[in-house]
């Protein structure tokens, strides 16, 4: 559970480095990545993740996000609009 803990609040300080809009969606629930809580709830329980992300730095903002969830093992898919 540790590792988890760890995943969330990297998750959330590498997205609050940007300005784009990041949302993960996991089975129908759309979350704010750079909401601590909010992924808190949602990394536990599901195990296959969608990320949207809309706005200026979205490249990087992808891109960094990625390295991250792999870092920790967790599966995302990253959806192009």
């Amino acid at each position: 559970m540790a590792t988890n803990n760890e995943a969330v609040v990297e998750i959330a300080q590498t997205a609050g480095k940007f300005s784009s809009s990041i949302v993960l969606q996991a089975d129908n629930k759309y979350i704010d990545v750079k909401s601590i809580l909010g992924l808190f709830t949602t990394l536990v329980s599901s195990h296959s993740y969608e990320l949207h992300v809309h706005g200026p730095d979205a490249e990087e903002a992808k891109k960094a996000l990625v390295e991250v969830f792999a870092k920790h093992n967790l599966k995302v898919e990253v959806v192009s609009e």
